[in-house]
């Protein structure tokens, strides 16, 4: 129950590797955050963990290789955030850089395209916001956590509204 199959560090290799690869392909699936997963896409998450378990644990079962890769995970999870905090082109890299979708109420073709989103898909994140008409929609910006920030025409700019006039 408690003997490793293999040496301790063979877990920490392992499980950095397979971190680092789950990670890529992550980033290379694109910015939806959870919430914006289709069923495909989630589906496809699932897999990948089942996956990769047994890359990670090398058919080893015991509690001890899987408290080894449990804070293998966590603490690169931790080490990341911190990369990331530290640094933005680092930042860029991991998470990705935000996208305007539209501007002027007009759609951005294009990196709707790069974003992997339909028209439909983008106007039903903008409905669940109360925004109702493209056209009315100054800036709406893909945020690399998969959020779409929206700037509506009309709207002060954020910090203007305090300012002495």
């Amino acid at each position: 129950m408690w003997n490793l199959s293999f040496p301790w560090w063979e877990f920490i290799v392992r499980g950095a590797v397979v971190y680092a690869f789950v990670l890529l392909l992550i980033r290379l699936g694109g910015k939806r955050e959870i919430g914006q997963m289709g069923a495909g896409e989630f589906v496809a998450i699932l897999l990948v963990s089942n996956a990769v378990q047994n890359s990670m644990n090398g058919g080893d079962n015991s509690i001890s290789g899987g408290l080894i890769l449990s804070v293998v995970i966590i603490g690169l999870s931790v080490m990341v955030a911190y990369l990331t905090y530290k640094s933005r082109k680092l930042e860029n890299i991991i998470q990705g850089k935000p996208s305007v979708l539209i501007r002027n109420g007009e759609i951005i073709p294009k990196n709707l395209r790069k974003e992997l989103l339909n028209i439909h898909e983008l106007k039903t994140l903008l409905r669940r916001q109360g925004i109702q008409h493209l056209h009315d929609v100054d800036l709406a910006t893909l945020e690399s956590d998969g959020y779409i920030s929206v700037h509506l025409k009309g709207e002060p700019i954020h910090g203007a509204a305090n300012q002495p006039s």
